[in-house]
């Protein structure tokens, strides 16, 4: 019980105000639109930097905590476009679009700040290293399955070009990249210039987790309510639960086991809705499953915090 007050519930306390200002009209769609803006194209991107460029990449970036999480997610994925398919008859794109809602937890919004809550900022070395190959993983993973799924094998290679160059002009992708290069080549860093980002990076995560309050808005609940109970439980229980077989065989040590099993049991995130938009396929399962998982990993995640080591 502990635990959900003192971890879980600030998180989410933060997420319903962002919810209920938006909901009564105290705060405009395009001001949350705005924050949305500043968190993830500037203040997200300056904490993936200052975290990547001190970042211990032997220890970070092992093949066995990557393994744990991402074999996991590819499961998961699977097991999200089957179920989709052959439990509720599905077509194929509707599937794929089903199956990566399985698939992309929200590892920065929810993940980072639930695991620095319970476990401390020095814990988030795995956290890193599992965003930094988050986004590029899984939509090379999803472009793929949706363009075999629409049998589109002549427009495959350009989907892909589309999705990496997409990805080179992303803030965060940039803002990790450049945390790599400082990381690698030892580059110096003036202190008036990490005063400044520090400065920026305390921003990051209260104003984001305020501006996904103010988007799961948009999300309304509507239909397919067995879909999206499916997508829950593979997102919240089995994800994390195969992230934790696979972490116990590569014997992770304390702290990456936790943050693969926790970056594992966090809700889909609103790239899930992203993708299903730009195929349009399955857009109100998509959306309503990001808003129904992040209600009920407010329980789950506590139960998963109860249990971890």
């Amino acid at each position: 019980m502990q635990a959900l007050l003192d971890v879980i519930l600030p998180v989410f306390i933060l997420i319903g105000f962002g919810y209920a200002s938006v909901w009564r009209g105290y705060f405009s769609e395009a001001g949350v639109d705005a924050i949305i803006k500043f968190t993830q194209s500037f203040a997200i991107p300056c904490l993936l930097f200052r975290a990547i460029s001190t970042l211990d990449l032997d220890q970070g970036f092992s093949v066995g905590l990557l393994a744990s999480f991402y074999l996991g997610a590819s499961l998961s994925f699977a097991l999200g476009i089957l179920g989709a398919r052959l439990l509720f008859s599905r077509n194929w794109p509707d599937s794929v679009a089903i199956g990566f809602c399985c698939l992309f937890s929200n590892s920065l919004l929810l993940g980072l700040p639930i695991t620095e809550r319970a476990y401390g900022p020095d814990a988030l070395v795995g956290n890193y290293a599992i965003v930094a190959l988050h986004a590029p993983f899984c939509f090379l993973l999803g472009v793929t399955a949706m363009e075999i799924a629409k049998g589109s094998g002549k427009r495959f290679f350009g989907a892909i070009s589309s999705v990496f160059w997409a990805l080179t002009r992303n803030a965060l992708v940039i803002g990790l990249a450049l945390g790599l290069l400082v990381n690698v080549t030892a580059a110096p860093m003036p202190h008036v210039l990490t005063d400044a980002i520090d400065m920026m990076v305390q921003a990051a995560l209260p104003a984001a987790l305020f501006g996904l309050g103010g988007v799961l808005v948009r999300y309304r609940p509507e239909g397919d309510l067995k879909t999206i109970a499916m997508v829950c439980c593979i997102s919240l229980v089995v994800h994390p639960t195969i992230s934790w077989i696979a972490a116990t065989s590569f014997a992770l040590d304390r702290d990456s086991f936790r943050s693969v099993v926790l970056t594992a049991a966090m809700a889909p995130g609103a790239n899930t809705y992203i993708f299903a938009n730009m195929y349009g396929a399955a857009r109100r399962v998509a959306a309503s499953s990001v808003l129904f998982s992040t209600v009920a990993s407010v329980v789950t995640i506590w139960l998963w915090l109860f249990v971890l080591p």
